[in-house]
């Protein structure tokens, strides 16, 4: 009998540090490439993998998300097991408390374990919802049988000063989780390495282990409310089979190179620089591989339109992507992300820059290293990325690196 593996994908996070793109919207629902949204790859990943059934939790500014998913990710009504469903944060199991949100991702899990029961799965995988990558996760389930483990973790390699925002773990000869460290000081690390696993934040739980473990955790608030904090250390404890499963091994159907590229775009400069990875002519991560297509909400926008061809106004775009509905209009595109149904007007210049939907840009304006917001009108001449004075008087959102970061409706 075919054992019956169960998705959920934590969607709740407030994203503090995308701000002000997750200003009206959840780290997820962020839109990403032209065409998607952040949580787009990580739905892709799991109906590629022929995981069908599918909750995702959700809790912050979830309204965007939501319009997203139901918009654009159903599956037909004749087959029970074949969903994607919202599940926002209900205090299921808490009623003796009060209302309680989600206080961590294990406690997220648990106040939904009925969900695992009422689908009667075997194995449950738990992955984010907000980082940038393809997986085939039938791979990693495959070697979660083999290995008779508990718990199989999804691991990167990444160099030791970087991994202070992540899990880091230590691996035996046979993948074997041995240690784990949530969000250590780099200089803590034993041994001094230069290169250490972390976590993607990607879990497969057979399912006794993962109610063992939410119950004695969660329910008896012996350690906390977090797989990566308390819920992972406390299965070595007690002696829990728990697994690493190396993502740079992940074969992907059409792809002949090795699957190197995960990024978690958790700030604005990692959000930015994520986008134009993507403009490359031999990008890293390819959205046109025909075997492992990348779906997202569909929308019934026109084509794509450059108009003009005199020797100064003539529509041109180099080393971008353009969703439909976007009218490049006697104006200049280069190395840049544009959504559905932006406007470029004549003489304008678009460079490395990031522009969402429903964006006009006016005659003669130069939008230079930013990011531009929903629904915002650009009027003629202005410039956006040269004076950053000017652009932070304006209240506009300065990075580390001098990205601009318009906000969405902003008016000038």
């Amino acid at each position: 009998m075919k054992q019956r593996v169960l998705g959920m994908i934590l969607a709740g996070g407030q994203g503090t540090r995308l701000f002000p793109l997750t200003q009206k919207r959840s780290k997820p629902a962020v839109p990403f490439g032209s065409k998607y949204r952040i949580i787009d790859f990580a739905l892709n990943n799991f109906i590629n993998s022929e995981i069908y059934s599918t909750y995702v939790l959700i809790q912050y500014k979830a309204q965007s998300l939501t319009e997203h998913i139901q918009r654009g990710w159903r599956f037909g009504t004749f087959l029970a097991d074949y969903f994607i469903t919202l599940v926002p944060a209900q205090m299921y199991r808490y009623e003796e408390l009060g209302p309680v949100w989600y206080r961590g991702t294990a406690d997220a899990v648990y106040q939904n374990l009925h969900l695992v029961d009422n689908y009667e799965a075997d194995y449950v995988a738990i992955f984010s919802g907000d980082h940038i990558y393809k997986m085939n996760v039938a791979h990693m389930l495959d070697m979660h049988r083999d290995s008779r483990a508990d718990i199989t973790i999804a691991t990167f390699p990444m160099p030791a000063a970087d991994s202070k925002r992540f899990g880091v773990m230590t691996v035996d000869p046979r993948a074997r989780v041995t240690e784990f460290l949530e969000k250590p000081d780099p200089s803590t690390l034993p041994g001094n390495p230069t290169t250490v696993q972390t976590s993607m934040g990607n879990y497969i739980f057979s399912r006794r282990a993962l109610e063992e473990l939410l119950e004695t955790n969660v329910r008896n608030e012996e350690e906390g409310y977090d797989f990566g904090k308390d819920v992972i250390p406390r299965a070595l404890r007690d002696g829990y089979n728990v697994m690493a499963y190396d993502f740079l091994s992940n074969p992907i159907p059409g792809q002949d190179t090795p699957n190197t590229y995960w990024r978690d775009v958790g700030t604005l400069d990692a959000y930015y620089e994520a986008n134009m990875d993507l403009v490359s002519v031999t990008p890293e991560f390819d959205l046109y591989n025909p075997e492992w297509p990348l779906r997202t909400a569909a929308e019934f926008s026109p084509p794509g339109k450059f108009v003009h061809e005199a020797a100064e106004r003539r529509g041109q775009a180099f080393n971008s992507l353009l969703a439909g509905g976007t009218i490049v209009s006697g104006g200049t595109v280069r190395d840049s992300v544009l959504g559905r149904r932006v406007h470029t007007h004549s003489y304008s210049v678009v460079e490395g820059s990031v522009v969402f939907d429903n964006v006009e840009v006016g005659q003669h304006a130069h939008i230079r290293r930013a990011i531009i917001d929903k629904n915002v009108v650009i009027p003629a001449g202005t410039r956006i990325g040269f004076d950053l004075e000017e652009d932070r008087a304006r209240g506009f959102t300065i990075t580390e690196n001098g990205i601009v970061v318009v906000p969405k409706s902003y008016t000038f």
